[in-house]
């Protein structure tokens, strides 16, 4: 499937940036300015060390899971929720807790927000029948399947093969797990650790995805009979995605990597050794380097460190730190545009 040119990235994924004013359980806030109804949120209190929360339009609004924890999906909670997806944005409700994850008082956020196809529909692609929002346009899906424990398929509903898959269990205490197109089809990262790449046929059954389906072994992460997971798909779109690998030089003139378009969102993991998913955008810093990090797989607040370019046609690393740029470290990334290098709307050198 040839996918249409993207011209304007931020008509499909956006950072929106917030401060919370929620002061009593059960204030609402409405965020608007994402430029689109967002089915994929990811939010993170900046101010604090708070979850990353995660929600969709396929699981519905007050279904929470959490990428630095193993716990099951929360209905609503304590913490606060996302209660609406709106045209414009999200709407979020504060809960009885001080330490809100989506909206109290003062606090500053991040939020990522991705636009799939609504609510979704039914597949039947793979030998598991899957619920389904997928654009097609930006390669982006959100599948919703009910594992079996044995060795099976998921139909993605993206026309070709996805580069990178993140699954989590929303109905057991289980790890998240990652598919990355750069590893083998027998390995496997963790959202929630900074463990490196682990390698069983139990995780994808020693397959890697086709156009129509992605396969699952009996892990129990992805796959445990009779619960309900939750699958990001994500493939390469020209100027708007990449998900590739790169070696560190441990240099702080670091390693280039080439994306074909200026980076609104880069996120990376070693693959070789223990180290945390560090996240990196063009709204929280503005201008580089990029230092302000926050980690996927840790509910600590924002903090300077290392260091980031983000350019014209990709990303390039300024600092020497194990978990970005050691000499001979092998690295995964996941980056979406801010703007394409090719289109009606092309980047320019900064």
């Amino acid at each position: 499937m040839a996918y249409t040119t993207i011209n304007k990235s931020s008509d499909y994924f956006n950072t929106k940036l917030y401060t919370g004013t929620a002061t009593s359980a059960g204030n609402t806030q409405a965020i608007t300015g994402v430029g689109f109804q967002p089915d994929l949120v990811w939010i993170k209190n900046r101010s604090g060390a708070y979850q990353h929360v995660l929600y969709d339009v396929v699981r519905g609004v007050n279904k929470e899971i959490r990428t630095a924890e193993t716990s099951a999906e929360f209905d609503s909670g304590t913490n606060g929720y996302l209660s609406a997806f709106d045209s414009d944005g999200f709407t979020t409700t504060r809960g009885t807790n001080t330490g809100n994850h989506v909206n109290v008082s003062g606090s500053n956020f991040a939020s990522w927000n991705w636009k799939a196809n609504g609510t979704g529909s039914a597949n039947t692609d793979g030998s598991i029948s899957s619920t389904v929002s997928a654009s097609a346009t930006s390669g982006f899906s959100i599948v919703k399947y009910t594992g079996t424990g044995a060795n099976a398929t998921v139909g993605h509903g993206l026309g070709v093969a996805p580069k990178m898959i993140i699954v989590k269990n929303t109905e057991a205490t289980e790890n998240w797990l990652v598919y990355h197109q750069s590893l083998e089809n027998t390995s496997a990262l963790k959202l929630n650790e900074t463990s490196a790449k682990g390698s069983t046929q139990y995780y994808w059954n020693n397959t890697s995805p086709t156009s129509s389906t992605f396969s699952l072994g009996a892990s129990s992460e992805a796959n445990t009979n009779a619960d309900v997971n939750i699958a990001y798909c994500f493939a390469d779109v020209t100027g708007y995605s990449k998900f590739g690998s790169y070696t560190g030089n441990g240099n702080a003139d670091g390693t280039f990597v080439y994306t074909g378009f200026k980076p609104a969102l880069v996120i990376h993991k070693r693959t070789d050794t223990g180290a945390s998913w560090m996240m990196y955008d063009n709204k929280r810093q503005t201008i580089n380097p990029k230092d302000q990090t926050l980690f996927a797989d840790l509910s600590n607040a924002e903090s300077g460190g290392d260091a980031v370019d983000f350019l014209s046609n990709g990303f390039k690393q300024r600092s020497t730190g194990a978990s970005q740029n050691a000499s001979g470290g092998t690295y995964i990334y996941m980056a979406f545009a801010e703007q394409p290098l090719i289109g009606d709307n092309p980047a320019t050198a900064r």
